[in-house]
């Protein structure tokens, strides 16, 4: 039995990230306090960590390590970055995870490029990864009120095209399709409405850059409601 697309495990796992979500927004005053903080954001990173250590683990085990393992896919490297971001708090690298790792995680969980199913290993390592990876970026904007500007967003672009120049090479040596450059997934997809290749790199720019900004303003408009405290908080990004 394959994985398919909002039926009852997708809707699962969906209300899972829903849950999460609720709970650190929730949740924020608490876990500013300096105990439940450092215990959250650790167990946060572990779990990343642990997840990704799980996978190449199955790999090793199974006999089905290959090309494919290598760490090119934007939330492969994006989980690492949320991982690292959360034990240290550092604002630079928080502007490019929050964008990339938000954006790209929550397309994976909308569209999930996913064979296995529930309750199959595959499924929960992709459905673990990817919460994890919105949860720790919505955990340092909330919790830890990092904010995101309008020249974070250039940066995070312009670590996107970075990120994709090892991922192109390894596509064209191997014949692999690291970030969806050489090709689209075979699962639908926002791909699916820019076109063909590679007409939908181009137009796929565009429409990362409008993501980037709705993301921006998104957050903007839940400070303006949330009023002023919630903003650009006292605590010290390291602690």
């Amino acid at each position: 039995m394959e994985f398919e697309a909002y039926h009852a495990a997708h809707w699962a796992a969906l209300a899972v990230a829903a849950a999460v979500l609720f709970i650190i927004v929730g949740q924020r005053e608490r876990l500013r306090r300096p105990g439940a903080n450092r215990a959250a954001r650790r167990s946060l990173a572990a779990l990343l960590a642990g997840s990704e250590a799980a996978l190449q683990i199955s790999y090793a085990v199974g006999g089905g390590w290959d090309v494919y393992a290598l760490p090119f896919e934007l939330c492969s490297i994006t989980l690492w970055l949320s991982a690292v971001l959360l034990l240290t708090g550092n604002r630079k690298l928080y502007e490019v995870s929050f964008f990339l790792g938000t954006l790209g995680a929550t397309q994976a969980l909308l569209t999930p490029n996913l064979s296995a199913t529930f309750p199959e290993f595959g499924y929960f390592h992709f459905f673990i990864a990817h919460i994890a990876i919105v949860a720790a970026n919505v955990y340092m904007t909330v919790v830890e009120r990092l904010r995101p500007t309008f020249s974070s967003v250039l940066r995070a672009l312009a670590w996107l095209h970075a990120l994709a120049i090892p991922a192109a090479i390894a596509n064209l040596a191997f014949g692999t399709n690291f970030m969806y450059l050489a090709r689209k997934p075979n699962t639908a997809s926002l791909l699916d409405l820019l076109g063909p290749w590679p007409w939908y790199l181009l137009r796929l720019e565009v429409v990362a850059f409008l993501l980037c900004l709705a993301l921006l303003g998104l957050v903007r408009l839940a400070d303006r409601l949330a009023g002023s405290n919630e903003a650009y908080g006292r605590l010290k990004p390291n602690e």
